[in-house]
């Protein structure tokens, strides 16, 4: 499995360099939605685990995490920088982290519990990084050196901390009745807004696409149905959806680069 998710990523930095070495605006755009729509399954694995330690809204962590893989996009560069997906998971676990902590600010919690906190998260961000998975209570008790109970009192106080949405005003000097989304970079978030509106872009690559392979990737990147999901509504396999999307893929990024499309 990680053989393939890496064979993914091999993809998408071919992609990368297009981009970076396009002159082309309208083919620059595109290449950009195409790079998103293979790395967003990465920004779900990561938004996802956090969500489930801090019992945030996944769907506020998405899209956080999503300003994180426009910056790696906008800034990774092929020659000097390590893999993509090292990369882009470092900035979209960063960006998710800056917003709770963002958060977290807002709620008091005792000096001990914050700093076994800190500690906690430094951990399981540098699990993420390297290993893309998420360790459980007992292997965090062990490698903090403390016992499971506190632990789990750490991670019952980010979970009260959660409990404030994005919309939360923020009443103090610095922040004069901001709310937390208003805390996103504005230029950033409008980046990704403007990028996910510009799908349609698209569309006249997906109508070239065979049969199905347009079925799996309109479901995948207009309905944002996940793998099994896929999976489940046109009765195969989740290994054949995932071959299919890959090719899918594969099939757009040729299409798009092409001389006769970017004249069209």
């Amino acid at each position: 499995m990680e053989n393939k998710a890496e064979d993914n990523f091999a993809q998408v930095n071919e992609w990368l360099i297009a981009y970076k070495q396009t002159d082309s605006e309208k083919q620059k755009k595109q290449l950009q939605n195409l790079i998103v729509v293979a790395t967003m399954p990465l920004v779900k694995k990561i938004a996802c685990s956090l969500a489930r330690r801090s019992t945030d809204p996944v769907d506020d962590l998405i899209q956080v995490g999503s300003l994180g893989l426009i910056k790696a996009i906008e800034f990774y560069n092929p020659e000097i920088s390590t893999k993509f997906k090292t990369y882009a998971s470092y900035l979209i676990t960063g960006e998710i982290r800056h917003y709770l902590r963002d958060k977290a600010s807002m709620i008091k919690a005792p000096r001990e519990i914050q700093e076994l906190s800190f500690r906690i998260n430094n951990y399981i961000k540098q699990l993420i990084e390297t290993s893309g998975d998420e360790p459980t209570t007992e292997e965090v008790a062990k490698a903090m050196d403390v016992s499971v109970q506190k632990v789990n009192i750490a991670i019952e106080v980010d979970r009260r901390k959660s409990t404030i949405s994005l919309d939360q005003t923020i009443n103090n000097i610095d922040d004069d009745n901001m709310s937390l989304a208003d805390k996103i970079p504005a230029g950033d978030y409008q980046e990704f807004l403007n990028s996910y509106e510009e799908k349609i872009m698209l569309s006249k690559a997906i109508e070239k696409l065979q049969p199905e392979l347009k079925s799996v990737i309109e479901l995948n990147y207009y309905e944002d149905l996940n793998q099994r999901q896929i999976a489940e509504k046109l009765n195969i396999s989740q290994m054949q959806v995932s071959r299919r999307l890959k090719k899918a893929l594969a099939a757009m990024y040729e299409i798009i680069t092409s001389s006769d499309y970017e004249r069209n």
